[in-house]
């Protein structure tokens, strides 16, 4: 985005729906291969490969300490690789600082959802990438103008954006991290546990925006140990455990007690064949 120009909220909107529908579905969003990562002499990710399609859920799972969190966090440009390659679209690419990923179309929602508890949505929405006016000066009328319609968007319910987020539900605070991955026209998207600590009500609300970005031919990496929403919005799952791939297969394949087998021990479901993306 070109912070030095007035552009109006209904141009930058055209624009993100244009670059997300120019996503072909039948090409790789992003694909990591071979990636290797060490703290020492541990091997926290062990010559993993992984895919994501435009418009997929791909749940990467695994017990704490399997490497998943680790593996996305190398995507993100939060760790530097080791070793392995990362293709963006066709394109070869190096991700060494979080900016490069955010600009390579890649936004993370971590557990912890990194928000600045004393500043307000809007601020939130911008932080670090604050728009500015022709003459170089903050553009708070349109930063507010923006935020208010990308929120309004994602919950129509959610108007007091000029409160401190420590003040919000854990689901309000969960609209400002996505709606900070929409307005910067997200291609991928990492999810790290959304529904975390969330009640029934704000629970599903993730879930149907969730379904909303996919709709829009995001693709999205979820994280979760929750298996009903592992089950309930995801297209394949990608099973990690002590630092390596067990396995990637279709959602639809497998069930909720093969994919305890694959986290829990190690076991790859019998006569299921892995799948290395949804659609056939």
């Amino acid at each position: 985005m070109d912070r030095g120009h007035t552009v109006s909220t209904e141009t930058h909107d055209a624009q993100a729906a244009a670059k997300r529908a120019k996503a072909d579905p039948n090409k790789c969003l992003v694909e990591m291969r071979n990636i290797k990562k060490a703290f020492g002499g541990v091997h926290a990710v062990e010559d993993v490969s992984i895919n994501l399609y435009p418009g997929e859920v791909v749940a990467v799972l695994g017990h704490n300490g399997a490497g998943k969190s680790t593996l996305m966090k190398m995507l993100a440009g939060a760790y530097p690789i080791d070793s392995g390659d990362v293709i963006i679209s066709g394109q070869k690419v190096h991700i060494r600082t979080p900016s490069e990923a955010q600009h390579l179309g890649i936004e993370s929602i971590y557990q912890t959802l990194a928000l600045a508890d004393n500043l307000d949505s809007v601020a939130n929405l911008f932080l670090g990438r604050e728009l500015l006016t022709r003459w170089r000066t903050l553009d708070d009328h349109r930063m507010d103008a923006d935020a208010r319609k990308v929120f309004q968007r994602l919950n129509k319910n959610f108007t007091n954006v000029r409160i401190p987020v420590r003040r919000l539900s854990g689901g309000q605070r969960q609209v400002v991290a996505i709606s900070r991955a929409i307005y910067f026209n997200a291609q991928i998207l990492i999810m790290d546990e959304p529904t975390a600590a969330l009640g029934p009500e704000e629970t599903a609300m993730v879930g149907n925006l969730v379904r909303q970005l996919k709709a829009e031919g995001v693709g999205i990496f979820l994280i979760s140990h929750d298996m009903h929403d592992v089950f309930a919005l995801s297209d394949r799952v990608a099973v990690m455990k002590n630092g390596r791939l067990v396995g990637t297969y279709r959602t639809q394949d497998v069930t909720e007690d093969e994919v305890l087998g694959m986290i829990i021990g190690g076991k790859k479901p019998e006569g299921k064949t892995q799948a290395p993306r949804a659609v056939a």
